[in-house]
């Protein structure tokens, strides 16, 4: 009797580590962080930069871990990145694509891996990939916005010029919406230029100087980002002219200054931050099992002199 009742606790004690052991890895396996990789286009931009902390903001509220990595505007890095992150075993991948129609492989590359991709602010144009959920700005309705400040700005006639960078798709939306608001709004504005900047302020210098060379009686530009409309109000300075309106697109800290000084008329205004949040919103959707839209729109205002404090 006293050997059996030894050997019943002898064999409890066996048995306790093992369904401690068992109860730990559940718990450590159920918890762990979720790991989200995010490869942004250019994250010296102060747009990406917002989009960025608003991500972070977000994240931190539901525990997970997200990596950010800068594309530095080049397609064959933004596509290593992607292969190290299919490498590091993330939960989801968040791209801001430099080339809308060049990232389509490297999101095959994820799907093929089992990876959910999402995108933020440029969509995939390519006809490869598959894409959970797209969260951006309303872009169309940010062009319009765009458009009808120049239109009141150049009291509804004059020649303008688009500072563009076509290869976008988010970009293709605005300069969609800047040129429907003007056929509707003043038909009598003509854009006699449209040029290829990059989205850069150095390139959109230059070639607002060759613009401003050609059409004597410009009375507008629309840049399509901050970068690119900056460019254009130090050209036009460093010509020595005035009377031309310019219009950017973003609302930056550095925009919001011109705009208050008066070398801007306005911008349309995005919210990078609501764009980043909503992203990771939508991702834990769907971590969650929930069925997720598509497109997510982030609504486009304006931000004019009456604005600036």
């Amino acid at each position: 009797m006293k050997k059996s009742g030894l050997a019943a606790l002898a064999a409890i004690a066996v048995l306790l580590p093992a369904c401690s052991s068992n109860s730990t890895s559940t718990t450590t396996t159920g918890s762990a962080t979720k790991t989200i990789g995010v490869s942004i286009q250019d994250l010296e931009a102060q747009f990406y930069q917002q989009m960025e902390l608003g991500m972070k903001s977000e994240a931190a509220k539901y525990g997970y871990k997200v990596t950010f990595v800068d594309a530095s505007r080049d397609s064959a890095r933004q596509q290593s990145q992607v292969e190290d992150f299919i490498s590091r075993k993330v939960d989801a991948i968040v791209l801001t694509p430099y080339d809308s129609q060049a990232i389509g492989s490297a999101i095959v590359e994820a799907n093929d891996a089992k990876i959910p991709v999402f995108t933020a602010d440029i969509a995939n144009a390519s006809k490869q990939g598959i894409v959970i959920s797209h969260v951006a700005s309303n872009n169309v309705q940010g062009g319009e916005q765009a458009g009808t400040l120049m239109c009141t700005a150049l009291h509804g006639s004059g020649t303008v010029a688009i500072i563009d960078e076509p290869e976008v798709t988010s970009v293709q939306d605005r300069v969609k919406g800047f040129r429907l608001a003007l056929q509707q709004h003043c038909p009598n504005v003509k854009v006699v230029a449209d040029v290829d900047s990059g989205g850069t302020r150095t390139k959109a210098n230059a070639d607002t100087g060759d613009i401003l060379q050609r059409y004597k009686d410009l009375k507008g530009i629309f840049g399509i980002n901050d970068d690119s409309a900056l460019g254009a109000v130090a050209a036009i300075q460093a010509a020595g002219l005035k009377g031309i309106a310019v219009v950017g697109y973003d609302a930056s800290p550095e925009a919001r200054a011109a705009i208050k000084s008066g070398s801007m008329v306005g911008d349309a205004i995005q919210h990078p931050d609501v764009i980043g949040a909503k992203t990771i919103d939508v991702i834990h959707d769907y971590f969650s099992g929930k069925k997720v839209p598509a497109r997510i729109d982030v609504p486009v205002g304006t931000y004019t002199k009456a604005d600036a404090k």
